[in-house]
């Protein structure tokens, strides 16, 4: 079974239920944890009563610096949202470690920013080196992939889609919420992956709902694609996609045929036009609750809630 990590200001946790013990460890960063596996099992196997996990303050169970990876456009669901049809070519880009934040961290929106999106993703932490050139199959994602974090791709949409600049547009400062725990898997918790489903609501209205079962590029698959040409280490981190239900969906097809015949400069003007009309994007003041779990339970990524709010 999966143990569920927390971290926090003063060290590493092992959470069994409503309580935390704390693990004798000397890790300060998510690798070094990782390979401090023992100390994790002793602390998930104490019958120390522990702490109630409501009295400790949950920082991102991933420690910066880290790579972070993400992919585009891997669910079906979000595909057609996006106007896609036919095959989609897996697709990554990356992430400043920067924009990583805490679970109830609170997102804050810059000043230029006007269409703020929401990705709830399955994060995928390395836990061994992925060199060039490795191919990945079903059976060795336990060596390579230590333990999974529910995280929030977030997305200012104005500047992605006006400058194609995903890197910026998803690296500001808090736009990729992470936790609030790192489940470490046991080799036998990788047969039940695709069980997770991932759900999103905002201020309790639900907006995404999927399980992996929706998902294209799956982790085996993108580990290896990923590997043509990037290196990963212990403790970096690998965003899998998102499902459909996001706010950003594409125009109907008439309106993007007619769009395409417009000079650039005008047919974003029109689209964010018509995009402002769309109750959907997050403002000041809303909340996002976010949670990835198998039906069992027998992985649980815990529970996000982060507020938002604009830059001063």
């Amino acid at each position: 079974m999966s143990t569920n990590v927390l971290r926090t200001p003063d060290g590493w946790w092992a959470v069994r239920d409503e309580r935390a013990v704390r693990i004798e460890t000397k890790a300060v960063t998510t690798a070094e944890l990782i390979a401090d596996r023992d100390a994790v099992r002793k602390a998930a196997a104490s019958d120390d009563n522990g702490t109630p996990v409501a009295d400790l303050v949950a920082l991102p169970p991933v420690t910066n610096p880290c790579r972070v990876v993400a992919q585009m456009v891997n669910y079906r669901s979000h595909a057609r949202d996006s106007g896609f049809s036919g095959d989609i070519p897996p697709t990554f880009f990356r992430k400043a470690s920067g924009s990583v934040s805490g679970p109830h961290d609170t997102i804050v929106c810059p000043a230029h920013v006007k269409f703020l999106d929401y990705e709830v993703e399955l994060g995928l932490v390395m836990g061994a080196t992925l060199p060039v050139g490795t191919v990945v199959e079903e059976g060795d994602l336990p060596h390579y992939v230590a333990g999974l974090v529910l995280t929030n791709d977030v997305s200012a949409r104005d500047v992605q889609l006006t400058k194609t600049q995903f890197y910026e547009s998803k690296s500001y400062p808090t736009f990729t919420p992470t936790g609030p725990y790192l489940a470490l898997l046991e080799p036998e918790d990788f047969a039940h992956l695709i069980d997770l489903r991932l759900r999103l609501s905002v201020n309790g209205v639900p907006r995404q709902d999927r399980t992996l079962a929706d998902m294209i590029v799956r982790p085996a698959q993108a580990l290896t694609l990923l590997a043509r040409f990037q290196t990963l280490d212990p403790g970096d981190l690998l965003l899998t996609g998102t499902p459909g239900g996001t706010a950003l969906k594409a125009p109907p097809k008439p309106v993007a045929k007619i769009s395409a015949l417009l000079p650039p400069a005008v047919r974003w003007k029109a689209f964010f036009k018509g995009q402002a009309k769309n109750p959907l994007y997050l403002h000041e003041g809303d909340v996002i609750t976010a949670t990835i779990a198998t039906p069992d339970k027998r992985i649980d990524l815990g529970k996000q809630q982060t507020p938002v709010r604009d830059a001063p």
